[in-house]
């Protein structure tokens, strides 16, 4: 693996730096083989400022905007003819939209959804809304963000009281019906069965069921970051990476519709919308078209962790 990390600007994809590592080695890939599932950002507004957000978000950022109903329902249903099995919503928090409850009945109405929320004040306003809908012909869930099983670990990056109101809110989604799951951070050297057993304590004392699915997150680190971690080549996707694993990559099953200068725009997945190299247009099916390249430094923590952002 070439191991010496770029310290250049984000580049176009046109620059051979999309195609080549600094050190001049054949990058790494990954070629779409359907779409399974599409995400849709709704803008990097949200009620917290957590400073280790990969999104940068804040109640005041406008990196990317929100968008409306009618901005979204076109590519669902282009994302339905092309076979699309789910429909995802990642922020910023999502439930801090005007059009988030709307958006959500018209997509339900064709396949299941997915919501990705910090599960704090922005949803528990929405929640009788929610609730209104009433039994949708799919089911929608909510993936819940619980840093750590330990109120003081979470609370120190998102503000007193977040623990507690993330889990009132995970209960009353429980109670009303709605599946639910938690994204947690992933630490260096963690003792795996320790900390799903705290987790499962915590779940257990708030009247949640036990076994809520866990997903682990490494550290992102914020937008614009350019860490110092290994180029990922063509050599290190073939020789510590089957076929199969390849085909578990986020960017070779999905994408993701970003609003960015009022426009909707086709990223290559949930983690890369803050490099420009990864905007493939307009057009959903023309993106799938695209070989996505390995060079953000995110792909890495795919490459390293089996990172992903789907329950899928």
């Amino acid at each position: 693996m070439d191991i010496h990390a770029s310290k250049s600007v984000l580049t176009s994809p046109q620059n051979d730096t999309w195609l080549v590592t600094p050190n001049g080695k054949p990058r790494g890939y990954i070629y779409t083989h359907a779409l399974k599932e599409l995400w849709f950002h709704t803008g990097t507004r949200c009620n917290l400022a957590c400073d280790f957000c990969l999104e940068g978000s804040s109640p005041s950022d406008k990196r990317l905007q929100s968008p409306k109903l009618e901005d979204i329902t076109p590519y669902i249903d282009e994302a339905l003819a092309l076979g699309t099995e789910q429909f995802s919503f990642t922020g910023g928090e999502p439930m801090l939209i005007k059009d988030m409850v709307v958006i959500l009945k018209y997509a339900s109405r064709y396949k299941p959804c997915m919501v990705l929320t910090n599960g704090t004040a922005p949803l528990l306003k929405r929640l009788a809304a929610l609730i209104a809908l009433g039994t949708t012909q799919h089911p929608i869930a909510f993936r819940i963000s619980l840093d750590s099983p330990d109120a003081k670990t979470h609370n120190a990056g998102r503000g007193k009281g977040q623990f507690e109101e993330a889990l009132v809110g995970m209960r009353k989604l429980h109670q009303a019906g709605f599946p639910v799951s938690v994204a947690r951070h992933m630490k260096k050297d963690e003792e795996l069965e320790q900390v799903i057993g705290q987790y499962q304590a915590v779940f257990k004392l708030n009247g949640l069921p036990e076994d809520i699915n866990m997903v682990a997150f490494p550290d992102f680190l914020p937008p614009g970051s350019l860490p110092n971690v290994p180029h990922i080549t063509e050599h290190c996707m073939t020789t510590y990476q089957t076929e199969e694993q390849r085909q578990a990559f986020m960017c070779a099953s999905s994408r993701m519709i970003i609003k960015k200068d009022g426009k909707m725009q086709v990223y290559a997945c949930t983690l890369v919308d803050d490099d420009q190299d990864y905007d493939l247009g307009a057009n959903l099916t023309a993106s799938l078209e695209r070989k996505i390249s390995m060079k953000h430094h995110r792909c890495y923590s795919c490459f390293a962790f089996g990172a992903s952002c789907s329950e899928m």
